[in-house]
């Protein structure tokens, strides 16, 4: 391994793009420290990510590839070590990937997509209902009460999730993102979603509905396997995780960059940029997933100048790649709906392209068109730098966002400018 000092990664993601610029500045692929002193490589560059994304001599089955946690080298207490234990689609490798990717795929088509656009408008229009009970001059956190329960609702609706397990599953699937939990609590935490995932799973077994969970049970390949109970279970767990929160943090921060760049937000009221661009251009300069573990060369892989050997855990930084000044130039940290590029990794490139990306993409287009228009006035409540972020690296959310839903007076409209948090970059 080469003798450079890779950057020690944050946990409490306290400047996501600070941290991403510094990884980026030592190149395209950088070393980086995880918890525990491991080791490991950031992508943080444009071309090296798409080429990384693309390169099926990455593997992201660590039982197969990790050589470190192959090998007994990991503290079963490493904080991401479940990252390497589920087993789903995103953590199997040649064949089982493709096997699982088929099945899964099954439920993402545009035809089924479509089909949900009428419960995701109902959704959407009764979250505003609720929202428009607030007396005026209410502070209101619009990602607890809009963005958060938006997404919550429809993918736990697809999986067909009952409304008494919910809190509990969805409490687990945080705990996946949460890097400033102890071992033990996202231990237990996990132990517990296993367990009511594992519950709905026997009883869609015996009662079948009309949702995902029940189309998996009954998929079959053309030679009559089917997923077995671990890969169920965690097939369910990564739709109900990536359906849960990229979707909250692409609304939040889409409704953030508009509300502290109003002069954009004014190009899409006149018809000059549509709610597309402004969607396009936040995954670009605010990937809701920000680093995302992990991947194992099955060979040495040169990528970016870089030789990864084989075996060492990767990390695919989609918050430095969206802001890589060598693909978007001097002003990749600015918002702009009109940019001529906005090409982003945000969902994945080639055979790790996000499965789940129109859903999201409904959502969001839904949610940001019927809110402003429900509340045109809408403001930030407090100045853009006081909002804390979410308490992870692996995301790229905030905490709360607390707004006005209708106009107030000067006294109670901060003037707010800038997506970052205290600290950081106040041109995005």
């Amino acid at each position: 391994m080469e003798n450079i000092c890779p950057v020690v990664i944050d946990l409490a993601g306290t400047d996501i793009h600070a941290e991403a610029a510094r990884i980026r500045a030592q190149g395209p692929v950088a070393q980086v420290e995880l918890p525990g002193g491991v080791r490991a490589w950031s992508v943080a560059g444009y071309e090296a990510g798409k080429q990384a994304l693309a390169d099926h001599r990455f593997s992201k089955d660590a039982r197969q590839h990790w050589s470190a946690f192959v090998n007994g080298e990991i503290d079963p207490d490493f904080p991401l070590i479940g990252w390497a234990l589920m087993e789903n689609l995103t953590t199997t490798y040649g064949s089982a990937h493709s096997r699982l990717r088929r099945l899964v795929a099954r439920a993402f088509t545009p035809r089924r997509v479509e089909a949900v656009r009428p419960a995701v408008e109902k959704t959407v229009a009764g979250l505003l209902e609720s929202l428009a009970d607030s007396a005026p001059g209410d502070v209101v956190d619009l990602k607890a009460r809009f963005a958060h329960p938006l997404a919550a609702g429809v993918i736990c609706d697809l999986i067909g999730i009952p409304a008494a397990a919910r809190d509990t599953i969805l409490l687990g699937g945080e705990a996946q993102v949460d890097t400033t939990m102890t071992e033990q609590e996202i231990a237990a935490s996990i132990e517990q979603v296993l367990g009511e995932m594992s519950a709905l799973v026997e009883a869609k077994r015996r009662t079948p509905g009309d949702d995902l969970t029940t189309d998996l049970l009954a998929a079959q390949e053309e030679d009559g396997s089917r997923l077995n109970d671990a890969e169920m279970v965690g097939t369910l767990l990564l739709l109900l995780a990536t359906g849960t929160e990229p979707v909250t943090n692409l609304v939040t921060n889409s409704v953030l960059a508009l509300l502290t760049h109003p002069e954009q937000r004014q190009l899409i009221t006149t018809g000059r940029a549509s709610w597309h661009d402004a969607i396009e251009e936040t995954l670009r300069v605010e990937a809701p997933v920000a680093h995302l573990p992990f991947r194992f060369g099955v060979e040495d892989i040169e990528i970016g100048g870089v030789t990864i050997p084989a075996g060492q855990p990767v990390l695919m930084n989609f918050a430095a790649m969206g802001r890589d000044p060598a693909r978007h130039g001097v002003s990749a940290d600015r918002f702009d709906v009109l940019r001529a590029d906005m090409e982003h990794l945000s969902f994945g490139y080639g055979i790790y392209r996000c499965i789940g990306m129109p859903l999201g993409w409904l959502e969001t287009e839904t949610a940001l068109s019927a809110l402003f228009e429900r509340f045109p006035d809408l403001a930030l409540a407090v100045p853009a730098a006081e909002l804390q972020p979410q308490a992870t690296f692996i995301m790229n959310g905030r905490s709360a966002l607390p707004v006005y839903l209708t106009a107030t007076s000067p006294a109670q409209t901060p003037a707010a400018s800038g997506l970052s948090t205290k600290g950081g970059n106040r041109d995005a």
